[in-house]
């Protein structure tokens, strides 16, 4: 039999490697190196954030609730006189923008609901306010940018440490600025909401210095914070919004971070073939997180002084302290003076007189007067106008 040829170059066949199908651990890694690239507050290492943001929501529209039932008891159109801004709202309408710049109600409206006041705590002795006055906004404009920041900041708080911690460094907050605000609280009404709010922002900012490597853009993140800080500040300085329950806020959320804030949760990444995080880099995430864990000493000294600040802040105020007494000039941390109010603790007596359908209010003090086209006015109110005159 004759020999076999050999195959031609065109009969050869060569056989070529199928490429393995993407396994599950690839998947995995291009996922990770996606969530690698958030901007704000996204950490270096991929995690598991929670998607359950209740709380926050809920502190949301107790809020809103608050303040619509605040400017229904006001009732503008009928108490006023119709002498409102925006009055096609009718009885949700809100008082002269020169009685309150924020569009919100009136002073004596804010006592009826649960305002702080001086007399109130040294006098009355009306405790009940202590729990009111966190839930309180001076004004519409007031409402929208402290909610607005507490979305902002309270939803990320939440997703990223849970909601048990972040209802009760929200809570704990706006009772331990409340009582600070009691302790400079002057005689006319004051709300607080933004305590709680201030106590979110000391607390993302112990979470931010605490886990200062595991996160990027870390100054676009202070300076976030920074920003939603210096723009509620601001807007203290206006009539009826309290400043110093924000300081007692952010101290008590900045201790309380540094107590119940350890770090952001961390996932494995299965390492396979081309692995995102080898095991040296995956053993550098557990160590800096072990020794977040290990601060029993800092730990420690962060939560007596919260206890310390609560305590003697509780002290201090069941005593009837006035630290406006020792701080003259403390009063102007929390208020501007301006044409049309007073920062200053005046006493307000007007001379009444009726004539002709007519009610003229005269200041005693300055001679500024006002005449009233209607006499049918409730004392609560004659008083909201008597401030104003001499003011």
């Amino acid at each position: 039999m004759a020999a076999e040829a050999p195959p031609s170059k065109l009969q050869a066949q060569i056989d070529i490697p199928t490429p393995p199908p993407c396994s599950a651990d690839d998947s995995l890694a291009t996922e990770t190196l996606r969530e690698q690239r958030l901007s704000f507050f996204a950490s270096r290492y991929t995690r598991r954030r929670r998607s359950d943001t209740w709380i926050i929501s809920l502190f949301v529209i107790l809020h809103v609730l608050a303040f619509a039932l605040t400017m229904a008891v006001n009732d503008c159109w009928r108490k006023s006189h119709r002498d409102c801004a925006l009055g096609a709202f009718g009885r949700l309408s809100f008082q002269p923008l020169r009685e309150n710049p924020l569009l919100g109600p009136s002073a004596s409206t804010l006592d009826q609901v649960g305002a702080l006041r001086r007399d109130f705590l040294t006098e009355n002795h009306k405790t009940w306010r202590f729990f009111t006055f966190p839930f309180l906004h001076a004004g519409a404009i007031h409402l929208v940018i402290n909610l607005c920041s507490v979305v902002f900041i309270g939803i990320h708080l939440e997703q990223e440490f849970g909601t048990l911690i972040a209802g009760l460094i929200y809570v704990l907050s706006a009772f331990n600025g409340t009582l600070v605000a009691a302790l400079f609280i002057e005689k006319r009404p004051a709300v607080g909401s933004s305590g709680a709010l201030y106590g979110l922002l000391g607390a993302t900012l112990s979470a931010l210095i605490q886990n200062w490597d595991l996160y990027t853009n870390k100054f676009t993140a202070l300076a976030s914070v920074l920003l939603v800080a210096i723009g509620n500040f601001l807007l203290g300085l206006l009539p009826y919004v309290d400043n110093f329950s924000n300081f007692g806020g952010f101290v008590s959320g900045f201790l309380l971070g540094s107590v119940l804030l350890s770090g952001p949760q961390v996932r494995e990444v299965v390492q396979g073939k081309g692995g995102l995080l080898d095991n040296d880099l995956k053993s550098s995430i557990r160590s800096r997180l072990r020794q977040k864990l290990d601060r029993p000493v800092y730990r420690s000294v962060c939560l007596f002084l919260f206890v310390l600040m609560l305590a003697g802040c509780f002290v201090a105020v069941s005593q009837g302290l006035n630290m406006n007494q020792y701080c003259k000039w403390c009063r102007y941390v929390d208020c501007v003076p301006s044409k049309r109010w007073s920062c200053s603790e005046i006493e307000a007596f007007c001379e009444t007189m009726v004539s002709n359908e007519q009610m003229t209010l005269t200041c005693m003090s300055n001679g500024n007067f006002k005449v009233l086209p209607f006499t049918n006015i409730s004392q609560a109110r004659m008083n909201d106008l008597c401030s104003m005159i001499c003011s």
